[in-house]
């Protein structure tokens, strides 16, 4: 049992300055306190003790109460273009040659330039496009006729790669390495890297090739684009003309669908659907010059939550000059002033922590230390904002 050099000296009588205090009253305070150190000590081994017996039973399963929900603040799915793309695994189906190319080729320009998206913030990095039905002439002089010489370092292409499961994992994570803040993959198309001898339309083979590109999406918390193809038969949700099973758009996180009424028309409507953005309908028509899609409208606008009053007073505590504050909770809660008592600002801000990141720039950060719990805000320049590769960590606070 470990004693700090202030329970040691409790036991004796003090000398001098102290020497007006007894034996007696200094031995009532100080041993209780042992006593309760040393009670929490043996519990805490009792329950790490728990812990690593469950680690080892195969068939444990893991749950988390509401109460230790609300007490942990987890990573928010960073945005690639906001209300469009987020990182993840997605899907762009439409029929053969209606402009799925270009379209990503848009894509991919935007994302690694910077460039807003039909009025969409875009949060730039390098983007790998895997341009599997294509050569390099053909990719120079695409994006030649889109963007003339105006090219960008940060936009990678491949013609060839190998097949999921068989080589494409590790050719995606060694890019990955070499250029860590990659914010998009483009897989043109899903069809070229299905493992050979692999049932191509089963419910579980469409499943578990979105599965694996999903989970090395939220490792690096990137988006996984993988263009694919419709079925010609019409159904009655139309997502369900996506060629495959169900599988497909069941495990992906979101979903664009292209249709054009006239394979000539140079006008196109995408469905999107998505777990971290709203439905929306975009309605685009194509320069026929430079084959650059151009957004006429949206129909369904993607929903803005009103300002949040308690992360606005929150994040007054920081700035560009002040850029980290630290204290308790208790602190926190009279320094914000933000009407709520600490223990519920806490717990807001576990649940809020991404927006406040997104929105205002401030990192929040609780941790338990030995003194008692540490809340710590921290000025993150947009430069930085964004996910850190991390996605899907958490700390329990």
């Amino acid at each position: 049992m470990e004693i700090n050099a202030k329970e040691k000296t409790a036991l004796s009588p003090s000398v001098g300055a102290d020497g007006g205090q007894s034996h007696h009253k200094l031995s009532q305070n100080s041993i209780p306190d042992t006593e309760e150190k040393y009670n929490d000590d043996f519990e805490d081994m009792e329950e790490l003790y728990r812990r690593m017996q469950r680690a080892a039973d195969p068939h444990y399963l893991h749950t988390v109460s509401m109460t230790e929900l609300y007490q942990t603040s987890y990573k928010s799915r960073a945005a690639i273009i906001e209300g469009l793309l987020y990182s993840g695994a997605y899907i762009l189906a439409g029929a053969p040659k209606i402009g799925k190319s270009f379209l990503v080729a848009q894509i991919a320009y935007h994302i690694s330039t910077g460039d807003p998206l039909w009025g969409y913030e875009v949060h730039q990095g390098p983007v790998l496009y895997l341009a599997l039905e294509d050569d390099f002439q053909r990719l120079q002089s695409r994006m030649f006729m889109m963007y003339g010489v105006a090219d960008t370092p940060h936009l990678h292409f491949a013609t060839a790669a190998e097949k999921i499961g068989c080589g494409l994992d590790e050719q995606l994570e060694n890019f990955v390495r070499e250029h860590p803040k990659t914010k998009l993959i483009i897989i043109d198309t899903m069809q070229k890297i299905r493992e050979v001898g692999g049932d191509a339309y089963s419910y579980a083979s469409d499943y578990e090739i979105i599965s694996k590109l999903k989970q090395f999406a939220d490792k690096y918390c990137l988006c996984v684009l993988l263009v694919h193809h419709t079925r010609k038969q019409p159904a009655g949700d139309s997502f369900e003309m996506i060629s495959g099973t169900t599988g497909l758009l069941g495990c992906a996180d979101g979903s664009l669908l292209m249709q054009k009424k006239k394979r000539t028309g140079l006008d196109a409507v995408i469905d999107v659907v998505g777990r971290d953005q709203q439905d929306q309908i975009l309605y685009l028509k194509k320069d026929p010059k430079t084959q650059i899609w151009n957004l006429e409208k949206t129909e369904t606008e993607p929903y803005k939550e009103p300002a949040d009053p308690v992360l606005e007073a929150v994040a007054k505590l920081v700035s560009q000059e002040q850029t980290e504050w630290s204290g308790s909770p208790s602190e926190l809660a009279e320094c914000a002033a933000a009407g709520m008592a600490a223990n519920a600002l806490t717990k807001y801000l576990n649940i809020r922590c991404g927006r406040l990141l997104e929105e205002h720039h401030v990192s929040y950060e609780n941790k338990a230390r030995h003194s008692g719990r540490r809340v710590t805000l921290t000025y993150v320049s947009p430069e930085c904002d964004g996910c850190d590769g991390r996605n899907g960590e958490n700390d329990t606070v």
